[in-house]
């Protein structure tokens, strides 16, 4: 694969004022907009554009053709949700064959930043409930990939092993994953003709949360899918909390399974995560880690109360 050139901040000037200026939006006099990456890092692949506009940069083919796929995708979604999602101003390559989009900014911090409140929860509800909304074979149409649900019985045992790793750090208390026996891990298996457009990454930095709690918009949709509606309440109980998480899934309409389900799913990858993170295996920082853990493992009252038996799917 070419290795993809090392944008500089005049480069990335250059580029946004020739798209702002293609776009009929006009662009800052002298020597351009001022920009800035909007994520520290050796090589940014996001900057902010002035104040009102955001620049991703694709790093390489692969990830252009998931974010041409990702602008037809919104136009798509859009319709269906509260929430706003990101317009595109104006497109372009940055390089041979990598893609730079430049969008319009959310205004808000993130979910990293600001907690969500329960009007918030009622905005995530929305989201999960537009997602459900969108023809699968629309998306399907559109390039969006069809996945396979993940075991939970084998994410079950992986995440034994790793929290044997972390109890090891004085990190986590292995026997927490005891609640989640092998056959409650087969009950929660996903039901066939469940699946929807799944965001597929409803991380805390793709939240855009106001400082009310309100939830203001949804980034980073070149990930999305069709399958398990599940693993977006997995990355909502990282991001938000399992019972933010598990409140938004229910007014979504759906039923304890799909939410028990996604708790699971999402405290087994929060071990996991947060364990390879301790052996150097992810770039993920520990301390956003162990606060997705302890996110994660929130007490829900739902766990408690809830019989699984048969006909508890989605509504």
């Amino acid at each position: 694969m070419t290795q993809a050139p090392t944008p500089s901040a005049e480069t990335v000037r250059r580029l946004a004022r020739s798209l702002l200026t293609d776009s009929g939006t006009g662009a800052a006099s002298g020597t351009g907009p001022d920009v800035r990456p909007a994520v520290a890092g050796d090589e940014p692949a996001t900057w902010w554009v002035g104040t009102r506009h955001v620049l991703r940069l694709a790093p390489d083919r692969e990830a252009s053709v998931r974010r041409r796929r990702e602008l037809r995708l919104r136009d798509l979604v859009r319709p269906h949700v509260p929430i706003a999602l990101p317009t595109c101003v104006a497109h372009g390559e940055w390089a041979p064959g990598l893609l730079a989009v430049l969008d319009t900014g959310l205004a808000g911090a993130t979910a990293e930043e600001h907690a969500v409140s329960a009007l918030g929860e009622a905005d995530l509800a929305g989201l999960l409930t537009g997602l459900r909304e969108v023809p699968p074979r629309q998306a399907e149409t559109l390039g969006v990939p069809r996945v396979s649900p993940r075991s939970l019985e084998a994410l079950r045992r992986a995440a034994e092993a790793a929290a044997e790793r972390l109890a090891e750090a004085d990190e986590f208390d292995p026997a927490r994953l005891g609640q989640l026996t092998p056959p409650a891990a087969l009950q929660l298996a996903a039901q066939p003709g469940t699946a929807v457009l799944v965001h597929h990454a409803l991380t805390g930095r793709h939240l855009v949360v106001g400082a009310d709690g309100r939830v203001r918009g949804v980034l980073g949709w070149d990930d999305a899918v069709i399958g398990d509606p599940a693993e977006d309440i997995a990355d909502l109980a990282r991001a938000a909390g399992a019972p933010a998480a598990v409140r938004a899934a229910t007014l979504a309409g759906y039923g304890a399974r799909p939410c028990l389900r996604g708790l699971w799913l999402a405290r087994c990858d929060a071990v996991l995560h947060l364990a390879e993170a301790l052996t150097g295996r992810t770039a993920d920082a520990p301390p956003a880690l162990r606060t997705r853990l302890r996110r994660a493992w929130e007490p829900i009252l739902l766990e408690r109360v809830t019989d699984l038996g048969d006909g508890d799917e989605t509504v």
